[in-house]
């Protein structure tokens, strides 16, 4: 009975965990969208890059 509730928690931390990594993988995702419909200009008319890499 007791590895039956154990396995349930276990079971149950994992969807929880992979739910919220879902969301903030569609977070990320929405962000890095938007990053390029609002990239700042460069000098030189350019469009530059929103990010730092």
């Amino acid at each position: 009975m007791l590895l039956v509730l154990l396995l349930a928690l276990i079971l149950f931390g994992a969807g929880f965990a992979l739910k919220a990594l879902w969301w903030i993988a569609v977070i990320v995702l929405i962000v890095w969208i938007l990053g390029f419909a609002i990239r700042p200009t460069a000098s030189g008319g350019k469009r530059g890059r929103w990010y730092r890499w």
